[in-house]
């Protein structure tokens, strides 16, 4: 890589933690670069997290409210979306739930032609197998056993798996020296089934990203600076190749502690809000002027909605609650995956956002089918919603995802002098508020569930979906993989069109809905993208930005935070 003359703070600077920035970190400090990750939110022990969701100044991301947690809850006109917050970012507060997706992602007509994504994806999806410590998961309780009564009442019982996972399933609660990395890692304590993986794992069993990636990072001398958001980024005024990176202390007031870090690369990696926010402002200030006008197209929910079914009472029985947080699924249709999500016991405050199950397709408007409904049998709405007693206990969240090719485009305008974030419908199918085949797999996990615990059970869904606003947990895309800026915003390389030294390499590089869960993919695209880069020093053999695609081999680092590591149940392909 050519380098600029003027002297910088840092070879690299990683705006985020999450999937794709702690990746960055890793291997950018294994080709030997200075590294420095900047990271809106908190650093978290194990002990720091929440115990249940109710604790918000732990659990919810609201600084202007003093709630510096790991739950980011955004909306947009056309979606609610559920994010990570914290260093570490999604993983903190993820279902550890790594699928790979199946063939139509990688052949989708964004990004399809210009490599088989499948085949070279698939050592890098290995490699963020192994690091991640994938499972599959061998729990199998009443609810995986509705869970499959309930595919083969729909016919696709030959569907139905058992999720892989990254959590250490050692004996329960005891702690032991780090089993993934031969002693390099931080040691780690058995998975003990609390169900609380989505609150933060205070047991220290869940594959974090601060148990393997940012662990062996600051390992080779990463600094990760917590409580850092960046509000600017820039290239500097005649010096070639140099960067600039405003950023200054997280909370309720803005323009405290601000500070300049000068750098030769960035890696945008803030989550897709994150990242998209900071991208779509930089634009629209003139601050990185060359962006493509691609920016925000092709925003992907990963056609997504929350559904459950509800008993009225505990079962005396059956502990729902019991268990990791998601543990099986299967596929209704072809391009429709359910998995059954779940918190541990005392975790009930997402029961505020559930309501009863609304049709979409009866012509009327949802919320007066809703009141009609509520009207015609108020017993759900009496008996089970919204009753946040217990409720974890008591209910088995559906997570309905698909690989149907839809869509937002988003913006940014201005709001009490500050650019916003906001949304309309965009290219390809509109974007789903009402997904029928998920309602019927809610039915089927509902009738399957009243029979096994003897009670009043109905399904259920998430009160914005009652005014045709989805939820999604898997916010993605915006800035697609392209061939060409008129058709994107990233280079086949993750490098940003217009602007090559800044790299994009998280949910926002999502090219296609993937129809199941985003973070062993963005793990993989990172593991990609960085083992391209060269060695610090050395030629960079990536094309220039405007030639033809070449396929090219890995770059072997100089050095490596683990010689060699082996998990021999990590290959779940």
């Amino acid at each position: 890589m050519t380098e600029p003359a003027e002297r910088a703070d840092y070879d690299v600077v990683i705006i985020g933690s999450g999937f794709g920035g702690s990746v960055a970190a890793l291997r950018l400090a294994e080709k030997g670069y200075a590294v420095l990750v900047l990271e809106a939110g908190r650093r978290f022990e194990d002990t720091d997290f929440a115990k249940t969701s109710w604790d918000a100044r732990n659990y919810l991301w609201a600084p202007q409210l003093g709630c510096y947690g790991i739950q980011r809850i955004h909306k947009l006109p056309d979606v609610m979306l559920l994010a990570g917050a914290g260093v570490g970012g999604g993983s903190l507060n993820y279902a550890n739930t790594l699928y790979v997706p199946a063939r139509p992602f990688f052949e989708d007509k964004q990004w399809g032609h210009i490599t088989d994504w499948q085949d070279e994806l698939a050592p890098h999806y290995d490699v963020a197998q192994s690091m991640l410590g994938v499972v599959v998961n061998e729990l199998h309780g009443p609810i995986e056993e509705v869970m499959r009564q309930a595919a083969a009442d729909m016919g696709v019982e030959d569907t139905f798996r058992k999720t892989p996972v990254g959590i250490f399933f050692g004996e329960p609660g005891k702690t032991v020296n780090d089993p993934y990395f031969g002693g390099a890692g931080p040691a780690r304590a058995g998975c003990t089934e609390c169900g609380n993986c989505m609150v933060g794992c205070r047991v220290g069993a869940k594959n974090t990203l601060m148990k393997n990636y940012l662990a062996l990072a600051e390992g080779l001398g990463v600094r990760i600076e917590p409580m850092r958001t960046v509000v600017r980024v820039g290239e500097v005024p005649g010096a070639a190749g140099l960067h600039r990176v405003l950023h200054e202390r997280t909370g309720p007031m803005s323009g405290k502690d601000r500070r300049v870090t000068t750098c030769r690369h960035v890696v945008v990696a803030a989550g897709t809000w994150g990242s998209q926010s900071l991208l779509h402002t930089m634009k629209a200030e003139g601050e990185l002027p060359r962006i493509s006008e691609r920016l925000g197209e092709l925003t992907r929910t990963n056609s997504e909605a929350l559904l459950g079914a509800t008993t009225q009472r505990v079962p005396d029985d059956i502990d729902m609650s019991r268990g990791i947080a998601i543990t099986s699924s299967f596929y209704p249709d072809e391009a429709t995956h359910v998995e059954n999500v779940r918190y541990g016991p005392g975790s009930n405050a997402m029961s505020l956002l559930s309501t009863i199950l609304v049709p979409g397709d009866t012509g009327r408007p949802r919320p007066l089918q809703f009141l009609k409904d509520a009207v015609s049998d108020p017993t759900p709405l009496l008996k089970l919603f919204p009753m946040a007693r217990r409720w974890s206990e008591r209910v088995v969240i559906l997570l309905v995802m698909q690989t149907v090719d839809n869509s937002l485009t988003t913006s940014v305008k201005k709001r009490a002098g500050k650019w916003v974030l906001t949304s309309r419908q965009g290219t390809g199918e509109p974007n789903p508020t009402f997904i029928k085949i998920g309602h019927d797999a809610a039915k089927a996990v509902t009738a399957r569930l009243a029979a096994a615990t003897g009670q009043y059970t109905a399904a259920g869904g998430s009160l914005p979906e009652v005014f045709d606003i989805p939820m999604t947990a898997h916010f993605l895309g915006g800035a697609p993989i392209s061939d060409s800026p008129e058709n994107g915003v990233v280079d086949p390389y993750h490098r940003l069109w217009g602007h090559p030294g800044i790299s994009v390499v998280d949910g926002s590089a999502v090219s296609a809905n993937l129809g199941v869960n985003p973070s062993l993919t963005i793990t993989a695209q990172a593991e990609r993208a960085f083992s391209l880069w060269p060695n610090k020093g050395e030629p960079d053999l990536r094309p220039e930005q405007g030639e033809a695609y070449r396929r090219l081999d890995p770059i072997a680092p100089r050095r490596r935070a683990v010689e060699h590591f082996t998990h021999e149940s990590a290959r779940v392909r």
